[in-house]
């Protein structure tokens, strides 16, 4: 009976302590294990005994914090925190700090840093070795010091470290799609993050974890709330809650943006009377060069200020898919962002305007309308304007060719628009690591100016020169209690500040600071886990839309397959993109068909246009082509169309079976969830597959060949 009971309360422990230490994934990737390596861990006990950091602003007790929090728990041991460098074996300092300059010494240039940027040196101060991290600001020194532990906490060596590093980017944001009501648009994370009920007198902790995890990875902006706004948002009571989030931001170095609806200055009761689209304001029009309407904005913005100093600026999405702009009133897109820049300029805000238009009016083929619409206004927005458009001419596809704005627009700065939730790969439902995807974008040559005009290039303002420079990502955060829905989605935030910082990061090395930091150092976890990873963004476009077929997902919930969608809008039908038929499949976009070729610089439009030099990965994107067609593979069209329905599937099986390889490796609340994830994904693609294949197979007449 003893033996028995011991037992019995021995086991009772174990469960428990295995649900109180289980990873439920809220850490992110700053958990902060001991190091298990015993040879780094020497080396880092040695080289870290004791922290000095010498500012006395909020952010520097963040670094304090942050330094003390990691450092204990990577080093498995407390670090003595004192006031003199002498005492230091970690010293963090700006040149404001006394001696500083002379202790890193002449040789290290901070004018070359920058206002974010940081240098961490190993050098010897007083004959003793010591590390150093410095910088211009604050905040900087807040980068560097998530830069160090991150070095720590993927056992890189810290002997005779020299780094420098400062971002590629100047405004580095994520845009939230979040509504008031606390629904997310194209978000499946749970809901909100934000508790407008609550504000601004009850805090939810979750609000400095949010800005703490983006500190960590250099994002410097957050939209609040969906690009189609609410105009409720900026009334007082709103933006006294806003004022609170942005006090917490703050000296995590994040500004507050916010979306804006065109129409706010528009009374209520006057655009209920005229069954219009109506604001908060007390106003009958919206119309950008009304005197009225741009005191209203500009009375709006001082209000804003007041409460929030260094607010950012406005995010707007006008005349686009039911959303008021200044086109109702007969003006120009610039006409709005210029109106709305006028207002912020003397605060130093800025005007994101999205080009994200798709009048049905300017051009039969939806891709082509944004070009149409917004090159013909380059050099006429004024300077602290931006045109936001996404990566691609279309909608956030697996794969789509860039949007060919970038490069079209010479004297308007452009913010490249990612999207890092997975509205049509998979939601946060399928393991897709993004960073692939983003990399084909950063490295796609426009030829704007010649070979070398990459899109990395234009948006970071090495091209073009532009005054500013801006990436935007629409976030994939919700009240999950693992943020993102995904354990693996964690990853594509992750990757979107990495790259944002630095574009020149490769997936890969993204992908194995990720996993060391979130799941294992483990050679072997981390060879198989970074394995799975690199090539589950192509197995999406595989299992969805192979070979440039595009836009063919369900109607509205943009989940599954839904090819055979033929209602409502023209262009918002899936075979208005495939165009199937018992001749072949794609969409004819070439000189002899919609022309949107000609929207590309040579030498890129020749290639496209030629069936034959036509990437394999775009050909249906750009041209209809034949069932037969001899692919480079010596595949007919229809062959090679099945080969990779298939070898998209096959690609998750492979996925399941690296996974299940690791059970033994991985935290066990971890493991369920992305086996149980996985096991949908599998479903899901052979349900694409099946879909596609059968459905096409009524036009292609032939056999569907089940081997990839």
């Amino acid at each position: 009976m003893h033996k028995a009971f011991l037992l019995f309360l021995f086991v009772t422990l174990s469960s428990l302590c295995h649900t109180v230490f289980a990873d439920d994934g809220y850490n992110l990737w700053l958990k902060y294990p001991k190091v298990d390596d015993k040879e780094r861990l020497r080396e880092y006990r040695q080289t870290i005994s004791s922290v000095v950091v010498s500012g006395k602003s909020s952010t520097c007790q963040i670094i304090r914090d942050e330094l003390k929090k990691g450092l204990s728990g990577l080093l498995g041991k407390d670090i003595l925190f004192g006031n003199s460098s002498k005492a230091g074996s970690l010293i963090v300092g700006t040149p404001r700090t006394s001696g500083f300059i002379k202790m890193m010494n002449a040789a290290v240039s901070f004018n070359k840093l920058g206002a974010e940027g940081y240098i961490i040196r190993s050098m010897k101060i007083d004959g003793k070795r010591s590390l150093v991290i410095g910088a211009n600001n604050d905040i900087g020194l807040l980068y560097g010091a998530f830069h160090l532990l991150r070095l720590i906490q993927t056992h890189r060596s810290l002997a005779d470290l020299d780094t420098i590093s400062k971002p590629k980017i100047q405004y580095r944001i994520l845009n939230h799609w979040d509504n008031l009501d606390g629904t997310i648009e194209r978000g499946y994370a749970g809901k909100s993050l934000w508790k407008w009920d609550d504000l601004p007198g009850k805090i939810d902790n979750r609000y400095y974890d949010y800005a703490r995890v983006n500190a960590s990875i250099g994002i410097n902006g957050t939209v609040l709330n969906n690009v189609n706004a609410n105009p409720n948002i900026l009334k007082t009571e709103y933006l006294k809650k806003i004022s609170k989030l942005a006090d917490i931001s703050r000296p995590y170095g994040i500004r507050v943006f916010l979306s804006i609806n065109f129409s706010s200055p528009i009374s209520s009761q006057f655009a209920l009377d005229n069954n219009r689209k109506g604001g908060i304001g007390n106003l009958k029009t919206s119309d950008p060069l009304d005197p009225e309407v741009k005191l209203w904005w500009k009375n709006k913005v001082k209000e804003i200020y007041d409460l929030i100093p260094d607010f950012g600026g406005f995010l707007v999405k006008a005349n686009s898919e039911g959303m008021p702009g200044p086109q109702d009133y007969n003006r120009t897109h610039f006409d709005g962002a210029n109106m709305l820049a006028e207002a912020l300029a003397p605060y130093h805000g800025i005007v994101m305007w999205r080009a994200f238009v798709y009048n049905a009016d300017v051009d039969p083929d939806r891709v082509k309308r944004a070009y149409k619409e917004f090159v013909p206004f380059d050099g006429k927005f004024l300077p602290n304007v931006f045109v936001q458009a996404k990566n691609g001419p279309l909608d956030f596809q697996p794969r789509e060719p860039i949007q060919p704005l970038f490069g079209a627009m010479p004297k308007t700065p452009l913010m490249l628009e990612l999207q890092i939730t997975q509205e049509y790969l998979g939601h946060s439902t399928h393991l897709v690591y993004l960073a692939p995807m983003w990399k084909e974008y950063f490295q796609f040559d426009t030829y704007a100016k010649g070979q070398g005009s990459t899109l990395a290039s234009i948006i970071d303002g090495s091209l073009e020169h532009y005054q500013m420079t801006g990436i935007a990502g629409v976030t994939n955060i919700g009240d999950d209690r693992n943020w993102c829905g995904h354990f693996f989605a964690q990853a594509n935030w992750f990757a979107y500040g990495r790259l944002a910082w630095d574009h020149s990061l490769s997936s890969k090395e993204i992908a194995d600071e990720w996993i060391k930091m979130t799941i294992s150092n483990d050679s072997t976890v981390v060879y198989t886990v970074q394995s799975m990873m690199m090539g589950s963004r192509e197995a999406c476009v595989n299992y969805m839309t192979p070979l440039g077929l595009h836009h063919i997902m369900q109607v509205d919930f943009h989940y599954g397959p839904g090819p055979q969608h033929n209602e409502g809008r023209e262009d918002w039908r899936s075979t208005y993109y495939h165009k199937a038929d018992s001749i072949g499949l794609g969409f004819d976009r070439s000189s002899t068909g919609s022309g949107a070729v000609s929207q590309y610089f040579s030498p890129l439009q020749k290639k496209f246009d030629n069936l034959n030099t036509c990437p394999e990965k775009y050909l249906l994107w750009f041209h209809h082509v034949a069932w037969d067609y001899k692919m480079k593979s010596g595949k007919t069209l229809w062959e090679e169309l099945c080969a990779k329905y298939y070898s998209g599937t096959k690609y998750i099986d492979g996925m399941i079976s690296q996974w299940s390889s690791l059970k033994s490796s991985i935290d066990p609340e971890i493991y369920a969830h992305v086996q149980t994830k996985l096991e949908t994904q599998k479903t899901d693609a052979a349900i694409w597959r099946d879909t596609c294949l059968q459905y096409f197979q009524k036009f292609s007449k032939r056999p569907i060949d089940t081997s990839p």
